[in-house]
């Protein structure tokens, strides 16, 4: 049986608080990177995840080995804990973030290209419009 796991992790990058949501489905990772603003709390964080998860952009998937977790409750408050401690986020979540931002990036390349040549093709038709224009004595 597959799982499915989820996790945000809310940290302080100067000079906003920002959430890094990490979701695992079958053994492949993605990542999204959600900025707050001021720090939020519990309630605004949850109520964000619950209205807007649906429109969250994901990286594309990554490998990532599924790791078996412990039933025993107290070794997962304890591993809750220190997940608490710890600040940042995983080197997994940063490469799929990266790679999210390298797929915008040559994607707004690609749209910058065509809405240039979009209008370098309307200026050389109204170019030649008006020198038929003139060529006809108007």
């Amino acid at each position: 049986m597959d799982k499915e796991t989820g996790q945000l992790t809310v940290f302080f990058e100067d000079p906003f608080w920002v959430g890094v949501f990490q979701r695992v489905e079958e053994g492949r990772l993605t990542a999204c990177k959600i900025t707050f603003g001021a720090e939020p709390k519990e309630q605004q964080v949850l109520d964000f995840i619950l209205k807007h998860y649906a429109a969250l952009q994901f990286s594309p998937a990554l490998e990532a080995p599924v790791r078996q977790t412990a039933d025993n409750p107290k070794r997962r408050q304890r591993k809750i804990q220190q997940q608490l401690r710890t600040s940042g986020i995983g080197t997994k979540s940063q490469q799929a973030l990266q790679l999210q931002r390298e797929q915008q990036k040559s994607e707004k390349k690609r749209q910058s290209k065509e809405q240039r040549e979009l209008e370098n093709q309307r200026r050389f038709a109204l170019k030649q419009q008006k020198r038929k224009a003139k060529h006809k004595g108007r």
